[in-house]
């Protein structure tokens, strides 16, 4: 049935690190490239040293600042004359589904969902190719091969889980979302899903079930990345209530920005 994970869920992650420890890690700028989400416009990043062997740790740190995992890099967009993506997170035992949320979820309760560990195998990286041939055929991520899932989405990273969602506990695999469990949260990476599945809505379902499994292991934090006010493809982020963004100091609840 949805929502319950199986033997695999992970421990939660512990480390003696301080945020004293961090002073001398090192931040980088990179290069303007251009942006992901805005075609005119030219973006820049801050990027924790990704050589620093205290960087599996520093990470829960870097997400209670407004950082997120690409591959191996930590980063958080720092561009010159734009400053449209904001860190958001959901409280976790403060979310309550709303009604087109409740929807997608009995919508999809014929679904198994199971939380293992991330796997490069052909299953997979196959529903990977697809998704991003259907959704992606014109962006550089379209010709992505095993090797790019391996650094995208998996790398050397402990933490990461894949969050498996299929037809049946036997069934084809219709979705994953790439989670990374760390501290005091979860971490939303990146969610792929069969195009023909489409109407599931299952990265609504997805996401609903990561807080599902952050309730459950007693997590404070759903990370969901950037969102961006008028972006169409970020609009989605602010129906997951009660929700908080980042502001460069402090967390705070987006209805603030009404």
């Amino acid at each position: 049935m949805s929502g319950h994970a199986d033997e695999h869920t992970p421990p939660r992650a512990s480390s003696a690190l301080r945020a004293e420890d961090l002073r001398d890690l090192r931040l980088y700028h990179t290069a303007e490239h251009a942006c992901g989400y805005w075609p005119d416009r030219e973006a820049r990043d801050l990027v924790l040293d990704p050589g620093d062997p205290r960087l599996t740790d520093a990470y829960a740190f870097a997400l209670a600042m407004g950082f997120r995992r690409s591959g191996r890099l930590v980063y958080r967009p720092h561009c010159l004359a734009c400053r449209d993506c904001r860190p958001v997170r959901v409280p976790v035992a403060a979310f309550r589904p709303d009604r087109s949320q409740r929807r997608c979820l009995a919508r999809n309760r014929d679904l198994h969902v199971a939380v293992v560990p991330a796997s490069d195998g052909d299953e997979p990286l196959a529903l990977y190719t697809r998704y991003l041939q259907s959704r992606h055929p014109d962006g550089g991520m379209a010709t992505h091969d095993a090797e790019d899932f391996r650094q995208f989405l998996i790398g050397d990273w402990p933490q990461v889980r894949f969050l498996e969602i299929r037809e049946s506990a036997d069934g084809p695999l219709l979705a994953v979302a790439v989670t990374d469990q760390v501290g005091d949260a979860l971490s939303a990476v990146y969610t792929f899903y069969a195009p023909e599945a489409a109407e599931r809505g299952l990265g609504t379902f997805a996401i609903l079930q990561q807080l599902a499994w952050a309730a459950r292991e007693g997590l404070d934090w759903l990370y969901l990345g950037y969102w961006i006010d008028g972006h169409p493809k970020m609009d989605y982020k602010r129906r997951f209530r009660p929700l908080q963004r980042y502001d460069g100091r402090a967390w705070r609840p987006m209805e603030e920005d009404r």
